[in-house]
């Protein structure tokens, strides 16, 4: 399609002094890592120091390149820097992205992961000028963190008014075909009525439409911003499917590590100010970046050994310098420079916080029969549970469902006048001392600092709040910053039950394997509601899963094995349903009864009665059916013969149709078992 169509990138002449071209793939010359004999006009993959890997220029050969893979340059960035004030965020950096790249950048909160987005976006500009180069005539899309929209608009409306720019060319069978892509890609996020209103859709909704729209485009480059931030597990893993298998290019912010290491190829780090690049899985990141970071300190070493050496020189009498070169003199100070930088890694440090926590009684939190309507539907039907002392819940299920609900109900912070109707009882031990990290954040007044929120400046520099960052206003700190801030004010209160409501949106990588082991060692209950797998793994004993309509099961085992759980349960519905179908058709040839799975033989049922019998037999016609009635609708789905409105209706029925089917085959499960 002519044209490169992208969001939020200048077109024409550029708006800032750093330039953001459309670029026609003419590569400039050699950099320190280039490939020997590759093309001029398309950028190599080289192997570099210490392990890490990237496109780094092409021309003249370089001492460390050992690959190369002829491919077009997508993005090139040339000398671009982000400093505010005294703090300089990254300075002269360069990288490109090839064709067929799917690279995750990773660094420390506050260190400009999404300055550096929103200079490509051409939303902010470079200190230093700079070039941010495309290639010529691909399509772009942007994902932002925070999605822009219309409250009073439709799901659809709003979606379809805000892709005019990849949808204002298309005759009218391309625009049948484009609404159609955004139909199902609805659907398959489990946003099944199109036309309600967004000022109806929870935080995670948003996110879904915002991925919908970036989606339907089929752009050939997609530049994300914690594109899994607020979306539900299930969300979360259809869009690491459908990214996984497309062959479109990527450059995103996560912190995902299971959809990173899922989806993505390269991992480009963002350390001190440099960018360092690594192909490969995020553990290959891991054990690479160590490596680098060992042979500097191993290099650091080398110098310090040569300064002293160079130290007693300069410390020599006068006599003994006199007539020697000045470039040494120099030189000097240059090594001193140099032996005084040694790597050291900072970390959040929670050991202080670690053995802090007040004493925790038998008696925890003890609900019975609790329920909870709002606007006439039901989130929560007769929960009866008693938590322990240490134990470990997490909390699954899709958005809406109701988590965050249940945990205000449980921890007492349920008031009548918030809305909705309360049954139950919900009974909290004497000893009980909640910290409750909510997912909206902190509350602080505009001009509040760092240092009024906590006036500790011991436990502020260990969360890595620096002398100079005391006086900061809370709302110029990044959206990490401040959740780590958060998580401070929190433990301070040496809570012995923690109730933490998606405490991984906004922190680095690196801080949440530090909350993760300090998780693990906290000597009291912990409840956790979160999208992160990785997370939930590593932490919990039980699942709590919000399965819609006020039924909450309990899962033994941890995020893994319930997925686990629930494919193989899946596979077993679909394998009995297509037994019974076949069964069912030998039925009418033969006037046989046919038992409809083998496992069955081998397990022996519980007796039914004659009504049960009786309505097995009907879920198993009735399984057949809806199967029958889903590939029709499925066939005629993507048939393209469709108009808007019979689209529309046959996408309704379809959800509907879903709903029916899951409902028949776990009661035919039941009967059978």
């Amino acid at each position: 399609m002519p044209g490169a169509k992208r969001w939020g990138v200048h077109r024409g002449r550029p708006k800032t002094r750093c330039q953001v071209q459309k670029w026609d793939g003419f590569a400039p010359e050699a950099g320190e890592n280039a490939v020997p004999g590759a093309k001029r006009g398309w950028f190599c993959t080289g192997e570099g120091k210490n392990g890490a890997t990237g496109a780094l220029g092409t021309g003249s050969s370089g001492k460390n390149a050992y690959l190369c893979t002829v491919m077009p340059s997508y993005l090139q960035i040339e000398n671009i820097s982000k400093s505010y004030g005294p703090k300089v965020l990254f300075e002269h950096i360069d990288f490109n992205i090839n064709e067929g790249d799917k690279v995750a950048l990773i660094a420390p909160n506050g260190t400009g992961k999404t300055s550096l987005l929103k200079i490509l976006a051409g939303k902010d500009s470079s200190d230093s000028g700079g070039k941010v180069l495309f290639l010529r005539d691909i399509r772009i899309a942007f994902l932002e963190q925070d999605y822009a929209f219309d409250p009073g608009k439709s799901v659809f409306r709003q979606i379809m008014d805000s892709s005019s720019e990849w949808t204002e060319h298309l005759d009218q069978d391309h625009m049948w075909q484009y609404e159609l892509r955004v139909t199902q890609l609805l659907d398959q996020f489990g946003l099944k009525d199109p036309d309600k209103p967004m000022s109806d859709l929870s935080g995670g909704e948003v996110k879904r439409v915002a991925l919908t729209q970036m989606l339907a485009s089929e752009a050939d480059f997609y530049i994300m911003d914690e594109p899994t931030n607020h979306l539900d597990i299930d969300a979360i893993e259809f869009l690491e499917s459908h990214l996984k298998h497309s062959r479109c290019t990527l450059f995103m912010v996560t912190h995902d590590r299971y959809f990173l290491d899922r989806v993505c190829n390269t991992v480009m780090e963002m350390d001190r100010g440099n960018i360092y690049i690594y192909r490969g899985d995020y553990m290959n990141f891991l054990e690479k970046r160590q490596e680098r970071i060992d042979n500097y300190n191993a290099e650091t070493e080398k110098v310090r050994n040569l300064f002293r050496r160079e130290l007693e020189w300069m410390h020599a009498s006068p006599c003994a310098r006199t007539g020697k070169a000045k470039y040494r003199k120099q030189a000097f100070w240059d090594i001193k420079e140099r032996a005084e930088d040694s790597y050291v890694t900072k970390k959040v440090d929670m050991s202080e916080t670690q053995s802090r926590g007040t004493y925790l009684g038998n008696k925890v939190i003890n609900c019975r029969n609790l329920s909870f309507y709002w606007d006439g539907k039901c989130y929560l039907k007769d929960f009866t549970y008693n938590f322990q002392r240490y134990e470990r819940v997490g909390i699954v299920g899709r958005n809406a469902a109701g988590k965050t609900t249940f945990l205000n109900l449980v921890t007492g912070g349920w008031k009548p006048e918030l809305g909705g109707r309360m049954e139950g009882v919900v009974d909290l031990g004497e000893s009980l001392k909640i910290g409750y990290y909510h997912q909206s954040g902190m509350e602080f007044k505009p001009g509040q600092t760092v240092l009024e929120t906590v006036n500790d400046t011991h436990l502020l520099s260990r969360f890595l709040f620096t002398h100079d960052m005391l006086n900061t206003p809370v709302e110029r700190l990044s959206g990490g910053e401040r959740r780590r801030l958060y998580l401070l004010t929190i433990l301070m209160k040496e809570p012995n039950f923690l109730i933490l409501d998606e405490p991984t949106n906004d922190l680095d990588i690196m801080t949440l394997e530090i909350l993760e082991e300090y998780l693990q060692e906290f000597k009291g209950s912990l409840m956790i509601v979160s999208h992160d797998r990785h997370f939930l793994d590593r932490l919990v004993d039980h699942l709590f899963v919000f399965c819609g309509d006020g039924v909450v099961k309990d899962f033994v085992g941890n995020y893994t094995e319930y997925r686990t759980f629930i494919k193989d349960y899946e596979k077993k519905i679909a394998g009995r349903a297509g037994n019974d179908a076949k069964a069912g058709n030998d039925a009418k040839a033969d006037k046989k009864s046919v038992m409809p799975g083998p496992d069955r033989a081998s397990n022996k049922p519980r007796k039914l009665s004659w009504k049960e019998q009786q309505e097995l037999k009907g879920l198993e016609e009735k399984l057949v059916a809806l199967e029958a009635e889903k590939s029709e609708l499925e066939e005629k789905l993507s048939s393209g013969n469709l108009s808007a409105t019979e689209l529309q209706e046959a996408s309704s029925r379809y959800g509907v149709l879903k709903d029916e089917l899951d409902a028949a085959e776990l009661r035919w499960l039941e009967l059978s078992e």
